[in-house]
């Protein structure tokens, strides 16, 4: 039968081609629809590979839009991102490209990739990076970050940075009291940055954010801007590196 041989080159087409050559089934008969998905089963029972070849094809598909919606995003929200006037600044200041890392101090991965990210910074050297303080992990999250705010505050970038650091690698139990230790520890005046951490600059600072984040369809940590690329999740120095070449490459 005609119906019977045209199936298999039929079905290529709907399958990897799309909607715009999909099949008009309402145009077949009763008996001729009944051939062709007998024809159909019998050809995908032979061919499997047909079935992952087209998976892949849509899922291709699917990563490309994606991309591209999430550079839509970034480039929507650049200003927030990259210059909002209070997230700390790092790397190279003057850097051609930007890093922004959206971070939980209570984050497993965003601990993981402190080296990571420090290691990108030291090789590249032209890397620009911002630091986004974005506690979704509870209470515990929330106070840790309103204190390292209230220090930059207080106390200037530099006590930030360090008070970022120390928060990075601390395993106890987050207190006013290990807070204190933690200021203490770095020469820092731990009783005006603890009188700080409910103030309302640093409720606003953590608001702005969390709204960025949900424009940016942001719901995980660590999460990274680079350039004009979203990156949802932890990445190694080396696969960061790629892509910050790619967009140079892609900038001209």
């Amino acid at each position: 039968m005609i119906l019977r041989h045209a199936a298999p080159a039929l079905l290529g087409l709907s399958l990897i081609s799309g909607p715009a050559q999909a099949l008009d089934l309402s145009a077949m008969s009763p008996d001729e629809k009944a051939e062709f998905g007998a024809a159909v089963r019998e050809y995908l029972l032979e061919n499997p590979e047909v079935i992952i070849e087209a998976v892949n094809i849509l899922e291709q598909r699917n990563a490309a839009a994606e991309a591209a919606a999430d550079k839509d995003l970034v480039a929507a929200n650049a200003e927030a991102l990259f210059d909002d006037g209070y997230s700390w600044v790092g790397g190279n200041p003057d850097g051609d490209i930007t890093l922004v890392e959206f971070m939980d101090y209570r984050c497993g991965y965003c601990r993981r990739a402190v080296p990571e990210v420090d290691a990108l910074l030291a090789q590249d050297g032209n890397i620009r990076f911002v630091i986004k303080e974005f506690p979704i992990l509870g209470d515990a999250s929330v106070m840790s970050s309103r204190f390292a705010i209230a220090t930059k505050h207080v106390a200037g970038d530099d006590a930030y940075k360090q008070v970022h650091d120390a928060l990075m690698e601390f395993g106890g139990d987050v207190t006013e009291v290990a807070l204190r230790r933690i200021a203490d520890g770095l020469g820092l005046d731990g009783d005006a940055i603890v009188a700080a951490m409910d103030s309302d600059a640093v409720t606003e600072e953590i608001a702005q954010t969390r709204e960025l984040a949900q424009r940016l369809k942001i719901s995980g940590t660590p999460s990274f801007v680079l350039g004009t690329e979203m990156l949802r999740g932890y990445l190694k120095a080396d696969q960061m590196q790629q892509i910050a070449d790619a967009v140079r490459a892609e900038q001209g």
